[in-house]
């Protein structure tokens, strides 16, 4: 160890919280930038301007020592050697860790003088945990990182993590890999690489499952997918009243390593998040505009419902010859009300959604996590919604725990009514039928509309995404293949049937997964 190092870490020594042990372990003293539900983002080191920086995104499932993983990473970049009996932990492994720690996307920026590079590393929560329910946060944590003006605007590499005893790739780690890759766009698959967790040695079953499991990432001039081993034996027990064979073998395993995985950042191109804001916009798009799309069409057939009342009534006046001054029929009405969000206990205290108060429709329903002001809701573009029928500004939309339903109402009109709605002078039913047999069809119309307008959503979802098996897509595809049906337009059915086909839905959750997403 030269001098330099030796006095550097001797100050972090200092000025870290430690556990004694033959190994001592140092808590590192970070200081923290952001930290909410949601995200949090804590630095260590002084900054060096001129030195490169490179970002790194870090995924995989619960328990498989990712955070671990993180903390040799640093160590290394500290420059510390097995010899010096000595640990650093950026995160807290064992006794002190928080549940903040675990369930929000954090980001830990580090400074090292040793370390060529100024390296950010963005850790997701362990995916497909007892709790699975909170991967849907993830999407909406990385949406907000990668959008922030102080955010993250570029991905150097994004690291899957599996350990290297996985003999098989059970549903739950398709679920894992399709879930992350989800969030991508199709740009990013030359920077995904394999971190491999307790690989003592050529990890040769892990890369045959990638490989026959086509998971899409970087692959070598030989058509091999690029991977890291890592042995974590080096860093489990700090207990051991002596330095073993194993334990010098894992220290040499992360310097190769990390020198290794140092080159490859060196030589990879920066992908812009861009087209994965893209895609995680549109997936939020998509499935606001669905439901929203959802709640017009039933407004619009239950009006439908009316009308067709309406024409059954004025063709029974016709064909008993009432008296049509005096002429009183019954209607299902149609009108919109605001009731209370039901609370579901997978919500977290999010039970908001966002409506118009103009179009009186719900925007981004079924609840809406959005914490920086509507202007900052995944469904506004330029200031303006996306979903609601007038495209209205943002400020005519109100959050909160209350959204529109459209229900009915038994009530008696007259022909007068319909005189005065239609604007006819005239006394004969034949004018009137005529106006609403034309409401009839432009309702017609109006639905084939809306649903060409979602099924646009999907295909374009389907061009950017890396994968296009989401869970957030699949989840609102027999709806839209129904309604589809219904317009006559076979090609389109038979795309979205392609795309549901492709995955066999019972990779991605239990039912107590899909229920959330009702």
């Amino acid at each position: 160890m030269s001098t330099s190092v030796e006095e550097q870490l001797n100050k972090i020594k200092k000025e870290s919280s430690s556990i004694t042990g033959f190994i001592t372990r140092y808590i590192l003293n970070t200081r923290t930038v952001i930290d909410d539900e949601k995200l949090k983002r804590v630095a260590f080191g002084v900054k060096q301007k001129n030195k490169p920086q490179k970002t790194i995104l870090i995924v995989g499932e619960t328990g498989i020592g990712k955070s671990t993983l993180i903390n040799a990473m640093v160590n290394y970049m500290l420059g510390v050697e097995s010899k010096d009996r000595m640990w650093f932990e950026i995160i807290e492994t064992e006794e002190k860790q928080t549940v903040s720690q675990t369930h929000a996307v954090t980001v830990y920026d580090v400074f090292t003088e040793l370390c060529p590079f100024s390296l950010t590393i963005i850790d997701t929560p362990g995916y497909g945990s007892t709790e699975g329910k909170k991967d849907l946060n993830v999407a909406e944590s990385l949406l907000g990182l990668f959008s922030f003006n102080d955010g993250v605007y570029e991905l150097d590499a994004v690291c899957l993590v599996m350990i290297s005893i996985t003999a098989r790739l059970t549903d739950r780690h398709h679920y894992i890999f399709n879930a992350v890759l989800s969030l991508f766009g199709n740009d990013v698959e030359k920077n995904i690489v394999l971190f491999i967790t307790h690989a003592t040695k050529k990890p040769n079953n892990a890369i045959k499952l990638v490989k026959k499991s086509k998971i899409p990432c970087a692959l070598t001039a030989e058509g091999e997918p690029v991977y890291f081993r890592f042995d974590n034996s080096h860093c489990e027990d700090f207990n051991d009243d002596e330095i073993s064979d194993d334990y010098q073998a894992s220290w040499n395993l992360l310097n190769t390593t990390m020198e290794s995985f140092l080159s490859f950042l060196k030589e990879s191109k920066p992908i812009s998040v861009k087209m994965t804001v893209e895609v995680l916009r549109s997936r939020k798009q998509l499935t606001a505009s669905i439901s929203n799309i959802k709640d017009k069409i039933i407004l619009t057939e239950q009006k439908q419902k009316e009308l067709e009342q309406t024409k059954e009534a004025l063709q029974e006046n016709e064909k008993e010859k009432r008296d049509n001054d005096n002429f009183e029929y019954e209607v299902d009405e149609v009108y919109k009300v605001k009731v209370p969000l039901e609370y579901r206990w997978w919500h977290y205290g999010w039970k908001e959604a966002t409506c118009c108060s103009v179009c009186e429709e719900n925007c981004h329903y079924p609840w809406c996590r959005c914490i920086l002001g509507l202007s900052w809701c995944s469904v506004m573009s330029k200031g303006k919604c996306t979903v609601c029928n007038g495209k209205c500004h943002y400020t005519d939309h109100v959050k909160e725990g209350k959204y529109y339903v459209s229900e009915t109402r038994r009530v008696k009109k007259t022909k007068e009514d319909l005189k005065i709605k239609y604007m006819i002078k005239s006394d004969e039913n034949k004018s009137l039928m005529s106006q609403i047999e034309n409401e009839m069809e432009e309702m017609e119309k109006e639905k084939k509309r809306l649903v060409e307008e979602c099924y646009q959503y999907v295909v374009k979802l389907e061009e950017i995404a890396l994968k296009r098996d989401s869970v957030f897509t699949l989840k609102h595809l027999d709806f839209l293949i129904e309604k589809v049906k219904e317009t006559g337009k076979p090609d389109q059915v038979q795309k979205l049937q392609d795309i549901k086909s492709s995955v066999d839905i019972q990779l991605y959750a239990t039912n107590d997964y899909w229920s959330m997403l009702d």
